[in-house]
């Protein structure tokens, strides 16, 4: 939010320079710790709600490379995260930043069109204010995506994985600090992340369609730079079977506000220690491309079942 200067002297605004992004968004994260969340929450969810007033079954999360989703979603209303409280400016390759409001297959849903991740410089708990906002719009699910590194040797490019569990090597979490009991428990419990029946369902959907699918454990870590042979041979020896730099903060918070929760990644590049080669963004980006349609599917039928077993 914009404020006017406290000097009478106008000169001084006017001749100051336009603030660039980076300034931007040092004012975002500054400005999030000063205010209280819950607070924040309620702002964020004022504001969507006074452009669609509908409540949306599930909430989405698009990762890199795999916002075409929304060419699915009868669109009822969006808005560019500038125009969201408190929300962040995504900053990532491919992310385009706004939020998607209307039907998926006749369930209403909100679906993120870019997400914001730890390495952009954002406290983890602006990183998971939307999970948190589409919760109190009403969602009862949450659909995360994401691009990942495939560490187990059985996957290839381009297959998707239905995450059943995860493990968070990023050094931090988005529940530390004081708890707001209005928000979730103190000590949520994490025994079952992704929700195992759908965690099912999405692989028969998988089989019903064709599409080759795995389950596995997808582990988060800080980013941005990718990890080294010996990383990689750590991640995969401690459970690993897939390596990304996002997810994990969501769906943290999503268990703790009591969202069901089911997840997809797409492998984009192997992560082989003894066959590796150095990542190119462009050639990631082209394969989550590739894979958006099984993606689609899944998530479309995934989302429909949810609804329909819920309403039966």
């Amino acid at each position: 939010m914009r404020h006017r200067p406290r000097s009478t002297d106008l000169r001084k605004t006017t001749d100051a320079p336009p603030p660039n992004r980076e300034d931007r968004r040092n004012r975002e994260i500054k400005g999030f710790r000063m205010l209280d969340l819950y607070d924040k929450i309620e702002e964020a969810t004022a504001a969507i709600r006074a452009a669609w007033g509908t409540t949306p079954r599930a909430g989405i999360i698009l990762g890199t490379g795999l916002g075409g989703l929304v060419d699915e979603i009868q669109i009822e209303a969006s808005l560019d995260y500038a125009e969201i409280p408190h929300f962040p400016t995504s900053t990532a390759t491919s992310h385009r930043g706004r939020l998607v409001c209307g039907q998926l297959q006749g369930v209403p849903v909100v679906a993120m069109e870019g997400r914001f991740h730890m390495y952009e410089g954002y406290p983890l708990k602006q990183i998971t204010l939307p999970v948190r906002v589409m919760k109190a719009l009403g969602a009862e699910l949450l659909v995360v995506s994401n691009a990942c590194g495939g560490l187990n040797p059985y996957f290839q490019s381009g297959d998707i994985m239905v995450i059943e569990d995860q493990i968070n090597l990023m050094g931090d979490n988005p529940l530390i600090g004081i708890n707001d009991d209005r928000l979730g428990p103190r000590f949520p419990d994490m025994c079952e992340p992704y929700d195992q029946r759908m965690v099912d369902q999405a692989l028969e959907i998988a089989r019903r369609e064709n599409i080759r699918a795995h389950k596995g454990v997808f582990v988060a870590v800080a980013g941005p730079n990718l990890e080294t042979r010996a990383e990689y041979r750590f991640l995969r020896t401690i459970g690993a079977d897939v390596v990304g730099m996002s997810t994990v903060p969501e769906v943290i918070v999503a268990v703790h506000c009591g969202l069901k929760v089911v997840g997809f990644s797409v492998i984009t590049d192997m992560c082989l220690p003894d066959a590796l080669k150095p990542a190119v963004v462009e050639e990631i980006i082209a394969i989550a491309n590739a894979a958006e349609p099984n993606l689609r599917t899944l998530v479309r039928q995934t989302v429909a079942d949810f609804a329909s077993v819920r309403l039966a």
